[in-house]
């Protein structure tokens, strides 16, 4: 099963937003390099955020999803 970034944000609390909404849409979400952005201070802007990521055959539902 392969993992799709449909979301990025700079800061912990707006990616688990994104993946608790996802959650109760019956999306299986997940978020990836929160604990990254915690320990270093800088580092989510510099790898290009927090990635919340759901499996590939939920990635374009998802997206449409949040975009509503």
């Amino acid at each position: 099963m392969e993992i799709v970034t449909i979301f990025k944000a700079f800061n912990p609390a707006e990616a688990q937003l994104v993946r608790s909404r996802l959650e109760a849409a019956g999306f299986h979400p997940f978020v990836a390099d929160e604990l990254s952005a915690f320990s270093i201070d800088g580092y989510s802007m510099a790898v290009g955020g927090i990635r919340v990521q759901v499996p590939e055959v939920e990635a374009a539902d998802a997206k449409e999803f949040l975009e509503s």
